[in-house]
């Protein structure tokens, strides 16, 4: 079975007056809220952040 190397748009979803017009990532919101709580980031963090980010991207824009 071959691996298919090509890049894939995130899922974008849509949530009027939670976000303006930028584009944030779903790893971005995690790694936002944990650090609130006073949990820091590590190295692993930032690699699942963006992961996340390319796979989920919450959006104000139509």
């Amino acid at each position: 079975m071959k691996k298919d190397d090509t890049k894939h748009e995130p899922f974008k979803v849509r949530l009027p007056g939670f976000q303006n017009e930028n584009e944030i990532g779903l790893g971005d919101v995690i790694k936002r809220v944990t650090s609130t709580m006073g949990i820091k980031p590590c190295g692993g963090c930032e690699q699942r952040a963006s992961i996340l980010n390319s796979w989920f991207v919450f959006t104000g824009k139509k």
